[in-house]
């Protein structure tokens, strides 16, 4: 009797059918919830112990993506085991499609995060990088779920093929007309990843020097000596010769002075030596040379080469000023004149 009660049809599937359905939906959510759950719970004290940035990934792929999907599929296989009306079963394929390719889709954005988090943690923060890299998540995640959601539309049966030519006709239309901005947007990219210059630097571009204060998308704004904001497009820079004192691990430094004609031979080989002797006494300089270079039309001129061994301009000026001092002190010494504009006249008496 029994037996016949489980026998009887309803809705086209026999009550065993929907008995099966119902212990095979209670007994894989519990398989989920005790196994699956316990494997992610290791998974996690596993990924707590150890540095690297693989395990937590995944951990969060089975956690957040992986166990969703798993409780879904208990009832994506308890429903199939009955028979459903014909409206019903197209709908539950359709579900389990856009399920299939939303869980995808997640899949692919965790990944890109994960790269882009790894490569953060490479550049130690960098705050451009940073910001930049934010930015361009935002624009991969916005690609990667239109891309989704027209896979989906495929799958599903709808004709995207004239969707996609138009919007190639209209991303062609739309990158003619916005050429300049796509120029510095790209532009950015290259001035973020190749780090030619980085937000504290000091950079000349032709006649412009400052500081680097904001590199945006489309702009990047230096502080100048004066004090004032100079803003250069990201194309102007990437297509300009950037010199960035900040690199720069020493400075050559070159000047002149000049001595009166009148300064004896002996005076005149004994200079260089006295200008090697200044530079060498001074901490953070590294001696080139000095040699009398030419005769002037008041003086005779000296050259020195010499290397501040530090990038600091206000350092480098330290050091010129104390070698001027220095030198100045010796000369007088050694009774030297500096040459200063002359002109000498003679008069012949008829």
């Amino acid at each position: 009797m029994n037996l016949e009660i489980l026998e009887q049809v309803f809705f086209g599937n026999r009550i065993l059918d929907y008995i099966i359905a119902l212990l095979t939906l209670a007994l894989s959510i519990l398989f989920v919830k005790v196994v699956i759950r316990f494997l992610i719970r290791r998974l996690k004290k596993f990924a707590e112990r150890t540095v690297g940035r693989f395990d937590d990934f995944l951990e969060a792929i089975l956690s957040k993506v992986g166990l969703p999907a798993l409780y879904i599929s208990c009832f994506y296989v308890s429903a199939k085991i009955i028979k459903l009306p014909a409206g019903a079963e197209v709908l539950i394929n359709a579900l389990e499609m856009i399920i299939i390719t939303f869980f995808a889709a997640r899949i692919v954005v965790m990944l890109a995060g994960w790269g882009i988090n790894t490569y953060l943690a490479k550049k130690q923060q960098d705050p451009t990088v940073v910001r930049s890299l934010d930015g361009m998540f935002w624009a991969v995640k916005f690609l990667i779920w239109v891309l989704a959601v027209i896979i989906l539309l495929d799958n599903l049966g709808y004709k995207v093929s004239t969707l996609i030519a138009g919007l190639g006709i209209g991303g062609i239309a739309v990158a003619i007309a916005a050429q300049a901005l796509l120029k510095d947007f790209f532009s950015y990219f290259s001035i973020v990843f190749d780090h030619p210059f980085k937000i504290g630097d000091f950079i000349i571009i032709g006649d412009f020097m400052g500081t680097v204060e904001y590199i945006g998308i489309k702009t990047t704004r230096i502080r100048s000596l004066g004090g004032e904001q100079v803003i250069f497009s990201n194309t102007d820079l990437t297509d300009s010769r950037v010199r960035n004192y900040k690199l720069m691990e020493k400075r050559r430094v070159l000047f002149r002075i000049g001595v009166i004609h009148q300064t004896s031979l002996g005076q005149l080989k004994g200079i260089p030596k006295i200008i090697e002797k200044v530079i060498k006494d001074i901490n953070d300089t590294a001696f080139d040379r000095a040699h009398f270079f030419s005769y002037g039309d008041f003086s005779l001129i000296f050259e020195v080469v010499y290397f501040v061994l530090s990038p600091d301009y206000n350092k480098y000026m330290d050091i010129q000023q104390e070698i001027n001092f220095a030198i100045k002190e010796e000369f007088e010494k050694r009774g030297i004149e500096f040459a200063y504009p002359t002109q000498t006249v003679y008069v012949n008496k008829v």
